[in-house]
């Protein structure tokens, strides 16, 4: 939405897009995660200045982007809260030996998890790896302060970790745009000493690296990403990222803020001298008391998470009703939210997978993360453990191990994960069920494309971040080079095939595996065969077997099975499990 000639609406994310572009930036790498995900959805409008890709995982993008860097141009990954926990081993190592050209990390974190497994709180990976911090707090921010995280990275020669939240990341404000700066890249030189990270190397580094920080320090004590509004001598508030934007709103209009953009390391002498101009001071922002620690262990008085509390998203009026007991104002319109927990969808191929193995009380099944996490939902309730991207095949080698060691081999132990996870962090899995002789069976749920974070292409897709044609990496193929010996392929929606799959995988005498494929009917460039299921009442008995398969569109109307024909995609696992034949499908 244009308004005006001069500004522009945009969400965060989109804002450090286009940030990137003006700031110079030539490479780009990322793993898709949200609430991270469309900035380089974005990026590719500006292709014909920079080169941008969706890696295999955040580890691989780091270390892309950072060769980049190397090489002496400006480069950009972006990833997820957890994300940074893949790549956090080239990124430590990255602060020590330093920067070429500027290297920024993008942390998307994920306070109250919206779409995450936890809510962590990655200012203190700034801290232990010892990185400049930058945060910005609305859209235009987010495009102003990537020059400056560019110039930083390469003043300071240290990587900057660029940190968001999903408030900041989706929330879309004014912005206006400016320029492209292209910044002139030195001829390669090796450099040995800086970039060959030998334990002699690093010994040196580590004492730079604390010199940087001290005069990044100093720095961020007059930057103008630091500045004080002073409004009053009763009360100050320091703050930063969108937390700052919640405080604005919570406290009276006489309050003065010390809002940060550098956020490690601290101006300290900044602080100090705000926290004499006040009476009261207030440390306000999301998760752990980041801030209001190290303003503590300075000596400098302050309030905060007594208050405020450390889990979940905060927003104006907790704020308002915490600090200042002021509670909302409400008005009842007589209408009750209905609660709808997230499940499948119509037709996904991962229900018939599901619903096999939940009538196997004996399966173990160790999930991943994806759409598939879905599948520990009642009622098909068939996930046993979900833990970290990767996990589905190395977890479940742990439980298969500890099942062997007392005695419970009754147990059949399955490892779970989709085609991006598989490419993503999924094939050491793989190798060490094989190498460590593992009592398990390694299932790949393969649609097609990266479901959960929006439909972005992945190794095994056949296309790229830009859309256009690339080599499709075969799961088949790369189990069988690790030495399984069985492999099945099946149509999950054909349930008598996909039961067939499991049996013939379980009664294996050499290593085995299984790759569920259809493509998830949500791919707009794929035809897919839609139809729609129809219930015959003068069949149907009202068992509810149907609804075992857990499809939003079944449901029971006056005690007999009703298929919404809005939602519907005519997949006919329901009709495959009616026991009375009264669920068949016409086609449309």
């Amino acid at each position: 939405m244009v308004i005006g000639l001069e500004h522009v609406l945009l969400s965060g994310n989109e804002a450090i897009a286009r940030g990137a572009y003006e700031a110079g930036v030539m490479v780009c790498s990322a793993y898709p995660g949200t609430p991270s995900t469309e900035i380089f959805e974005e990026l590719p409008k500006y292709q014909d200045a920079l080169y941008c890709e969706w890696a295999p995982n955040e580890k691989v993008a780091a270390e892309v982007a950072y060769g980049a860097s190397i090489a002496g141009v400006r480069s950009l990954c972006a990833m997820k809260h957890v994300g940074v926990n893949v790549a956090a081993d080239p990124i430590f190592t990255a602060a020590y030996n330093g920067v070429g050209g500027g290297f920024v990390v993008v942390s998307a974190d994920d306070p109250s998890m919206h779409s995450s497994q936890n809510e962590q709180d990655n200012r203190h990976y700034a801290r232990a790896a010892r990185l400049a911090m930058i945060e910005p707090s609305d859209s235009q921010e987010c495009l102003d302060f990537m020059q400056d995280a560019y110039e930083i990275s390469e003043k300071f020669d240290l990587p900057v970790l660029y940190r968001i939240t999903t408030r900041v990341s989706h929330s879309k404000s004014l912005v206006r745009f400016g320029e492209r700066t292209e910044k002139a890249v030195p001829p390669y030189a090796r450099n040995i000493r800086k970039f060959v990270s030998s334990p002699g190397n690093a010994y040196l580094n580590h004492a730079k690296v604390e010199e940087n920080l001290r005069a990044l320090e100093e720095y961020a004590c007059t930057s103008r990403l630091n500045r004080m509004e002073l409004n009053g001598g009763k009360v100050g508030v320091v703050t930063a990222s969108i937390a700052y934007e919640y405080a604005k709103d919570a406290f009276p209009e006489d309050t003065s803020f010390l809002k940060l953009g550098i956020t490690n390391p601290l101006p300290m002498a900044l602080i100090r001298e705000f926290a004499s101009k006040v009476e009261k001071l207030y440390v306000i922002e999301e998760l752990d008391p980041f801030m209001e620690e190290q303003i503590r262990a300075a000596g400098i008085p302050c309030t905060g998470k007594e208050l405020t509390g450390k889990l979940y998203e905060l927003n104006p009026q907790l704020l308002k009703e915490r600090i200042f007991g002021r509670k909302a104002e409400t008005v009842d319109v007589g209408v009750s939210a209905v609660s709808r927990p997230p499940a499948l969808c119509p037709g996904c191929p991962h229900r018939g997978f599901f619903y096999t193995m939940s009538r196997h009380k004996d399966f173990v099944i160790s999930g991943d993360i994806g759409c598939y996490t879905l599948g520990g939902s009642a009622p098909l309730s068939a996930l046993d453990s979900v833990v970290c991207m990767g996990g589905g095949f190395s977890i479940g080698m742990g439980m298969s191990k500890a099942f062997e060691l007392t005695g419970q081999t009754d147990r059949k132990v399955f490892g779970v994960m989709g085609d991006s996870t598989f490419f993503h962090s999924g094939m050491t899995g793989a190798a060490e069920i094989i190498y460590n002789k593992g009592n398990l069976i390694p299932v790949v749920l393969d649609n097609s494309i990266t479901g959960m974070t929006g439909h972005q292409e992945n190794p095994g897709s056949g296309r790229n971040l830009q859309g256009d044609i690339a080599e499709a990496l075969k799961i088949e193929d790369i189990l069988a080079a690790y030495g399984y010996k069985n492999i099945y392929i099946v149509d999950p929606q054909d349930l008598e095939a996909m039961e067939q799959a499991v049996q013939n995988a379980l009664a294996s005498e050499v290593p085995a595996a299984i790759i569920t494929r259809r493509p998830c009917l949500l791919i707009k460039r794929i035809k897919h065969d839609i139809g729609q299921c129809v219930v015959d009442e003068e069949k149907c008995v009202g068992c509810k077997r149907c609804l075992k398969v857990a499809c939003p569109a079944v449901t029971i109307r006056d005690k007999k099975a009703h298929i919404d024909p809005n939602q519907c995609v005519g997949c006919t696992v329901c009709a495959q499990v009616c026991p009375k034949g009264a669920i068949s499908r016409k086609e449309n």
